[in-house]
């Protein structure tokens, strides 16, 4: 007989796993990817998009 059996907080099924491993994954992912860059972006030297542009 397959359903719910008296004890709620069994062990988690494995498919609850997999997922609960997915989203850890992902959210490590996407922290891993925000924190991914240019290594020297702040000691760049300015591009042509940064050029002054002198008034007389």
């Amino acid at each position: 007989m397959h359903g719910r059996t008296s004890d709620p907080y069994g062990r988690p099924s494995a498919r609850y796993a997999r997922g609960v491993a997915a989203a850890v994954l992902a959210v490590a992912a996407l922290i891993v990817a925000a924190n991914a860059g240019p290594a020297r972006a702040a000691d760049a030297p300015p591009g042509p998009a940064a050029v002054q542009q002198h008034r007389r």
